[in-house]
C-alpha cells in the first residue's frame, strides 16, 4: 500500500465528517460576531473563516439568529446547567456554594470568547429585539434561577440574613456581567487593566459581608 502523504492523511474541512461541521461554523461565527459586531457581520464570511461554502452552512443554520442562538444553547447554555446541577445537588454551606458557583461562571466566560455574547447582544439590542429577548429569557433569567436557588437555602439554613431574592439575584448576577463587557469593550480602551481573580475576590467579600445573618463568620475562601 502507498504511503499517504502528508495531504492525503489530513482531510481537508470541506471532506470532513458532516457532524464536524457544526461546532467549527460556531467558532468560525463567534469570530466574525468579534469582529463586525452582529449587524454587519456577514454569513459569506463565516462560511468562509469555517472553511466550508455558504450553501452548506445554510444546511446547518438558516440565518445569523439562528447562528447566535446556536452559540448560545451549545456553548454557553451548557456552562449554566453545571452550575445548576451543582447547586441543586450541593448539601454543604450556601455561602461556599455561591463561591464556587460565581468562581465557575466566571472562569467560563471572563476572558473567554463566551464573554463577548454580553457585547453582541448590548451592542445590538435596538436593532435586533428579539435576540436581547432571547438572550434575557435563556440566559439572564436561568442565571437568576441558579443564584435565587443558591440564597434561598442560605436564608433557610440561616447563613443569609432574610432578603427579597427578586432583587438580591440581580444584584449577585451583576458584577459579573460588568465584568465581562469591561474585559471585552471597555479595557482596551482604558488606562488600566482589571485582574479577574482581584475582582471576583472583592465581589465576593463585598456580597457575602451583606448576606450574612448576623454572627455568621466568613468562609475562608473569600
Amino acid at each position: 500500500m502507498a504511503k499517504k502523504t502528508g495531504k492525503q492523511a489530513t482531510a481537508p474541512r470541506w471532506r470532513r465528517r458532516k457532524d464536524e461541521r457544526g461546532p467549527e461554523i460556531l467558532a468560525a461565527a463567534i469570530d466574525v460576531f468579534a469582529a463586525r459586531g452582529f449587524a454587519a457581520a456577514r454569513l459569506d464570511e463565516v462560511a468562509a473563516r469555517a472553511g466550508v461554502t455558504k450553501g452548506t452552512l445554510y444546511l446547518y443554520f438558516e440565518n445569523k439568529e439562528a447562528l447566535f442562538k446556536a452559540i448560545v444553547h451549545e456553548q454557553l447554555l451548557p456552562r449554566l446547567a453545571e452550575a445548576d446541577e451543582r447547586a441543586r445537588g450541593y448539601t454543604g454551606p450556601a455561602t461556599v456554594l455561591l463561591l464556587e458557583v460565581i468562581k465557575t461562571i466566571a472562569d467560563a466566560v471572563i476572558g473567554t470568547r463566551l464573554g463577548l455574547i454580553p457585547k453582541l447582544v448590548i451592542a445590538d439590542a435596538g436593532n435586533f429585539p428579539e435576540l436581547a429577548r432571547f438572550y434575557v429569557d435563556e440566559v439572564i433569567a436561568r442565571g437568576m434561577g441558579v443564584f435565587s436557588r443558591i440564597l434561598e437555602r442560605g436564608v433557610a439554613q440561616g447563613e443569609f440574613r432574610k432578603i427579597d431574592l427578586a432583587v438580591a439575584a440581580p444584584v449577585c448576577i451583576g458584577p459579573l456581567l460588568l465584568l465581562a463587557i469591561w474585559k471585552n469593550v471597555l479595557e482596551p480602551h482604558a488606562k488600566r487593566k482589571i485582574d479577574k481573580d482581584q475582582y471576583i475576590a472583592a465581589y465576593t467579600d463585598i456580597v457575602l459581608r451583606g448576606l450574612l445573618a448576623p454572627g455568621v463568620e466568613m468562609p475562608w475562601k473569600a
